[in-house]
Order: C-alpha cells, then structure tokens, then sequence
C-alpha cells in the first residue's frame, strides 16, 4: 500500500507524538460510534456495523486504557516532576481534573461496552445517547487540553532522558520489543 494513504505511527522515540496519534485514533473511533446509530436505523447490525462495533470495542477496551497509564503513570508524574513555578501551578490545576475525566470516561464506556457487543454480535441494540453524547464531548474537551497544555509542556521541560523514559514505558506498557 502507498503511504500516501495511510500516515504511519510514530515511533516511541517520539512518545509525545504516540499520544498525539492515539489522540488521532480516539476521534476517529469517536466519529464510528456516532456514525452507527444513523447506519443501524438504516442497516440494522449487518456486517459494516459489526465490524465498527468491534473495532470501537478493541480499541476503547485495549489501546484506551494503556493512553490512559501512560499519562497517569509516566507523563504526568515526570511533569511533575520538573514543573515549577506557572508550570507547576497549571500542572496543579489540571492533573486532579485529567485525572478525574479519565474516571468518568470509563464510567461512560462501561455504559456504552455493552450495547457495542450487542452490535458486534449482531444485534439491533441502539447504543444509549445518555452515554454515548457525554462520553464523546467529555473525550474531544480532554484531548485538546492534553494537546493545547500538557503536550507542550512536555516538550518544553521534559530532558531528552526523561523523553526516552517515556517512550520505554509506553512501548513496555503494549508488549512490543525494543
């Protein structure tokens, strides 16, 4: 396949951009689950919506939580670690709250899991919207202070060494050898 169709991941040299692309792979999966309601009114769960179904449940139930230690075990602490002055300020500010949004995207997903394994096993079961519209604006708020604060952040105060640490852990983290 050309590359001009597929944008290649990062690499954990680069964990900052890892979480970017997760980041990336988050909305995308957002956009599916806002997309299958309209298809099963349509559709009903044929395969399309099945194979959606299952793609958001791997992702939501796998990549999901290591995005989440990554930033709750690795980033965040080393942030801590080194921020001062403002920074440690926003740091104190934001982490709580980071922290908390995590807490309250899981409940939502646990609420949305298991209408997508209906959906993926084949059944017309609606994904519930008292979940599905919170869940999505909670995640798309998140992401973009992650990106617009504490990327930045990261990039700014956090030593080529500490960097390497990170991408270590988080390579670590998904099994994949050095």
């Amino acid at each position: 396949m050309s590359s001009a169709f597929f944008e290649p991941a990062p690499g954990f040299d680069q964990p900052i951009a890892v979480l970017k692309h997760c980041h990336d792979r988050i909305r995308r999966q957002i956009g599916t689950m806002q997309r299958l309601g309209p298809h099963l009114q349509k559709h009903g769960a044929d395969l399309e919506a099945q194979q959606a179904a299952s793609a958001v449940l791997r992702y939501f139930s796998e990549a999901a939580p290591k995005h989440h230690a990554d930033e709750e075990v690795d980033l965040l602490p080393a942030l801590r670690g080194v921020a001062d002055g403002e920074d440690a300020d926003t740091l104190a500010r934001l982490e709580p709250e980071i922290l908390r949004e995590h807490q309250q995207m899981d409940v939502l997903w646990n609420m949305l899991r298991p209408a997508l394994a209906a959906i993926a096993a084949g059944d017309d079961t609606p994904l519930p919207e008292a979940a599905l519209g919170p869940f999505s604006e909670m995640y798309l708020a998140h992401m973009v202070k992650e990106e617009t604060v504490i990327a930045p952040m990261a990039r700014r105060l956090l030593a080529p060494a500490q960097i390497a640490r990170l991408g270590e852990a988080m390579r670590a983290r998904r099994g994949i050898a050095a």
